[in-house]
């Protein structure tokens, strides 16, 4: 497996934004505007490919500010789930972050995926809300 960072706007963003709707919005009857992409302009994307390079997974980084950055659209092909590329994704991400300066890593988990983020040593901060019509909690990790 291979973690990349892709570009905005390419075709391998394409493909990622392929993935990101069939695992995360169309189970939710949920798409993408324009808008919601275009404002991704700015972002670190990571891409997981496998030694085929097949896209397998995605994962996007959102900065806050100088010292806190947002882990969103976390997607992982479900027949590949369960075989460390979402976790390695996660700590490639965070890698990456910490090496730009960023001090924390936060996130909105759905709620199912709560214990996945506990394992990776994120903690819950508040209380349960609904984001995209499901139950999430935000959830943040220092960055060492």
């Amino acid at each position: 497996m291979q973690i990349l960072e892709i570009q905005f706007g390419t075709p391998e963003f394409d493909d990622a934004v392929r993935l990101r709707h069939d695992v995360l919005r169309k189970p939710l009857g949920l798409g993408y505007t324009a808008e919601q992409l275009a404002a991704e302009y700015d972002n670190i994307h990571l891409a997981a490919y496998d030694d085929s390079g097949f896209l397998v997974g995605y994962l996007n980084l959102t900065p806050f500010d100088s010292e806190q950055v947002k882990m969103r659209q976390v997607a992982v092909r479900p027949e590949y789930q369960g075989a460390g590329i979402g976790r390695n994704m996660v700590l490639a991400s965070e890698a990456l972050a910490a090496g730009l300066g960023y001090k924390k890593m936060v996130l909105h988990a759905r709620e199912s995926a709560v214990p996945f983020y506990q394992k990776l040593s994120y903690k819950i901060v508040g209380e349960r809300f609904e984001e995209v019509t499901i139950p999430h909690f935000r959830m943040e990790k220092a960055l060492v």
